[in-house]
């Protein structure tokens, strides 16, 4: 349960900062469990981002084929530019393109030095509208 905790802790927290940036957000329940949708959705200005939120404090971050299959699928169905947003703790949050992620044997993965290289803040998303 612990886990849980945290991840919907971290959806809450962004879902928060982007309503006070002016977005109309929704959180989509037990997204980690069906598998259909990302974790949050967002809309202003008739643009819309999707999120994919992990609250991961390592070294890399892992996603399922299945579940990346599911973003992929998303963002061309929907025309979002879908991310996963990886919080790190004292570092606050990190966002990455799925074309990003490296295909590794099992998942699709990215390192915290490369996520910290590319340091794709909030703010560089919501400014590119």
């Amino acid at each position: 349960m612990r886990r849980y905790s945290k991840g919907a802790r971290g959806e809450r927290e962004l879902l928060n900062v982007l309503h006070c940036h002016g977005y109309s957000v929704m959180r989509s329940a037990g997204s980690g469990v069906n598998s259909i949708s990302p974790d949050l959705i967002a809309m202003k200005d008739r643009r819309g981002l999707a999120f994919e939120c992990k609250a991961w404090d390592n070294t890399s971050l892992s996603i399922e084929p299945e579940k990346f299959d599911v973003l992929k699928e998303w963002e061309r169905n929907t025309g979002m530019q879908t991310f996963i947003a990886w919080r790190m703790n004292s570092l606050g949050w990190f966002f990455i393109k799925l074309d990003e992620m490296r295909r590794t044997e099992k998942n699709y993965t990215v390192t915290k030095s490369t996520a910290m290289g590319i340091c794709r803040k909030l703010d560089a998303i919501m400014g590119a509208q």
